[in-house]
């Protein structure tokens, strides 16, 4: 009888946290069928925000003010609100699982993903912005090997000040190589603490996310990220899975 496999996004989330535990990052989950306040509210997503719209968004029907979860950003928020209950100064968890988004599928996007958020916060002064560059540094080198081109780029994100997108280098068999945005991230907005009921002037950090697909097609040259949900059981053999 054939031996099972474990699917890519398992080997690669062990694979990961590995990697962040090794930094002092451990594992936090939250919700899929999120409340707005955690989703949107807490994360200076505002009522009229075009991410709440529908073409964004799943609402949910006869459950007003739920949504399925667009990012793990939320987690973060109930991190942080765990931190504020326990009289907690420092924490780094990393947010792994599904989120979903009302969108058209293509090669790189689709309406259910996994995503990788997380979070590093600590006395303020304590945890900066090159803290992050050089979390993403170390972990990119570790996971997609000591070759992996890596850039960092300032973008916008509402719950961040300053924010930065990160890209990574991507070449697929027989395509052109690109930049692939791989996750958005930055420093905490402090708005984002004072609603976790966290004191800015006591407490800052980091935060980041992003898609889990993505980063498994630069390592193993994926050229189309519907392939992980099609359910072809062939497409689990192209993977190495470490024995425990």
């Amino acid at each position: 009888m054939a031996e099972g496999r474990l699917h890519p996004h398992s080997i690669a989330l062990r694979d990961i946290a590995e990697i962040f535990g090794r930094m002092g990052f451990g594992i936090a989950y939250g919700p899929e069928l999120e409340d707005e306040f955690h989703n949107f509210d807490a994360l200076n997503v505002p009522a009229d925000h075009p991410a709440r719209d529908m073409q964004d968004t799943f609402w949910i029907k006869d459950r007003a003010g739920f949504v399925m979860r667009t990012h793990n950003t939320s987690v973060t928020v109930r991190c942080l609100e765990e931190m504020a209950k326990s009289g907690l100064r420092e924490m780094r968890k990393i947010n792994p699982g599904k989120v979903f988004r009302n969108e058209a599928t293509d090669m790189t996007h689709e309406a259910q993903f996994y995503q990788l958020d997380g979070f590093a916060v600590g006395p303020k002064g304590e945890v900066t912005l090159a803290h992050l560059k050089g979390v993403f540094d170390r972990f990119y080198k570790e996971y997609l090997g000591e070759d992996a081109k890596v850039r960092f780029r300032p973008s916008y994100f509402p719950f961040v000040e300053p924010g930065v997108e990160i890209d990574v280098w991507f070449e697929a068999p027989g395509k052109e190589g690109r930049w692939l945005e791989m996750a958005g991230a930055g420093m905490l907005h402090p708005s984002v603490l004072r609603n976790a009921k966290l004191n800015p002037d006591e407490v800052a950090g980091f935060a980041f996310g992003g898609g889990l697909e993505r980063l498994l097609m630069v390592k193993y040259g994926i050229p189309d990220v519907r392939l992980f949900h099609s359910g072809d059981v062939r497409f689990v053999y192209g993977f190495t899975q470490n024995k425990l």
